[in-house]
């Protein structure tokens, strides 16, 4: 299941949105809201890099924290050794606060980005973790501009790139499953 999300995220990554959407969902009927914890919230963590719809877009990244939620340690370390569940949340609580900064929901958007922040620390000290780090000052920085009354952007996709307003990249950089 992991290689099959991984193809579908290539395409994605390669610009064939539309298949790897179709993939996703294939996939994710197979898995079942009910499946495995790890493979949906792997495979809900990327479909929301898919949506074109902010709202769409927050409702796979809430999927994919509920699946957090429920996924145990032994289970993710099953599938990698090194792998912690707790190494999961700062990217997830980033995405749904740049999601929640595009619909215009500023305090939800502040709570996830608190949680992002607060959980940084049990990221190993590498690039992956810089890059969320930078995620979180890059929002928090977008937040205090707009202020509380700030209008959300229009966001194609995932406003990682230049898809993004102005060209900056709000959430998280992936890692590829």
């Amino acid at each position: 299941m992991t290689t099959r999300i991984g193809q579908a995220v290539m395409l994605l990554h390669g610009g064939d949105r539309e298949e790897a959407r179709g993939r996703f969902l294939d996939l994710w009927a197979e898995i079942g809201e009910e499946g495995d914890a790890l493979h949906r919230c792997t495979l809900a963590h990327f479909m929301a890099d898919a949506q074109d719809d902010p709202a769409d877009e927050l409702a796979w990244d809430l999927r994919a924290l509920s699946a957090a939620d429920e996924l145990t340690q032994a289970r993710a370390a099953e599938h990698h050794g090194s792998l912690a569940v707790r190494a999961l949340y700062p990217s997830l609580h980033l995405n749904l606060a740049a999601d929640y900064a595009k619909l215009g929901r500023r305090e939800a958007a502040r709570g996830h980005l608190g949680v992002a922040r607060e959980s940084v620390g049990v990221l190993g000290d590498d690039a992956y973790c810089d890059g969320i780090r930078a995620g979180i000052g890059r929002l928090e920085t977008r937040l205090d501009r707009e202020g509380p009354g700030g209008t959300p952007e229009p966001a194609p996709g995932r406003g990682r790139g230049p898809g993004a307003p102005g060209g900056e990249t709000l959430g998280p950089p992936r890692r590829e499953p």
